[in-house]
């Protein structure tokens, strides 16, 4: 299957069935990049239908202390952008889920655009989500990922005005990715209770799918915005999974029931 068909397809058929796609974050390198593609693949293993997988940088804005940390330990660890793009083009070689290569534009820069897009493409990633490359100054990077079938994911908070969600949806392809509350990543206890609605805005703006994340750490809060999203996004909760320690194995373990966990609820909803 080509790049372009693994995200159309994956949405389709799951859009067929009923049901809405689980988007699972690793942040590669965390504690080192034998044991993330482990807990990714666990992902999948899991019923994971899309993963994100990080690349981590120093000063990660968006992101909360969870994932801060798991950034902390995958740099300490020396894990580089070449070391990322390598551990996607093996975990490509074990699965077919779509891959998004998650993180900020520096270390992007750092390599350069045309050969980050043309190791992308190696590697058999799918998309690439950047939270700090607004739409308005991605033209460069959109046309160079499109020319390999690599889709360009842009990021709409609930503040974002109507003048952003359509420059977002007017630049998006693969899906856009909507951030449930304001603030960094990490797992909350409770969702925004105005999120389904501002959700149905978005997804009617969007020629792609839309899906949701930040703050989303439990079954409940899967099977609470799946009616209203095309994915549900989970990462925090799997960092702290992965922070809990002992051998690879048990990492992969318990990230493997908890991503079982929240693909549940999903398929109960068909």
């Amino acid at each position: 299957m080509t790049r372009p068909d693994r995200l159309h397809r994956t949405f389709a058929a799951l859009r067929a069935r009923g049901e809405t796609a689980l988007v699972t974050y690793v942040m590669a390198g965390d504690p080192d990049l034998a044991t993330s593609a482990r807990v990714a693949l666990a992902c999948v293993e899991g019923g994971a239908d899309v993963l994100e997988l990080g690349f981590p940088f120093s000063d990660p804005v968006a992101d909360g202390p969870t994932l801060q940390r798991a950034s902390e330990r995958a740099l300490a660890s020396g894990t580089t952008l070449a070391g990322v793009l390598e551990v996607a083009g093996q975990l490509r070689r074990h699965t077919d889920v779509p891959i998004a290569l998650m993180g900020y534009l520096n270390p992007v820069l750092a390599m350069g655009e045309e050969r980050f897009v043309e190791r992308c493409a190696a590697a058999g990633v799918d998309a690439v989500i950047l939270p700090d490359l607004p739409p308005e100054e991605a033209e460069g990077l959109c046309a160079r990922a499109a020319a390999r079938g690599i889709a360009v994911v842009f990021l709409l908070a609930p503040t974002s005005d109507e003048a952003r969600v359509r420059a977002a949806a007017s630049a998006a392809s693969g899906f856009l990715y909507y951030v449930s509350v304001t603030g960094v990543t990490g797992a909350r206890t409770e969702l925004p209770a105005d999120v389904g609605a501002q959700l149905s805005q978005v997804r009617a703006a969007s020629p792609v799918p839309v899906v949701v994340g930040f703050g989303v750490s439990s079954p409940s809060h899967v099977q609470a915005l799946a009616p209203h999203a095309d994915g549900v996004v989970v990462g925090s909760a799997i960092a702290s999974r992965v922070a809990e320690g002992g051998t690879p194995d048990e990492a992969a373990s318990r990230v493997r029931a908890f991503v079982a966990s929240l693909k549940s609820p999903l398929q109960s909803l068909r």
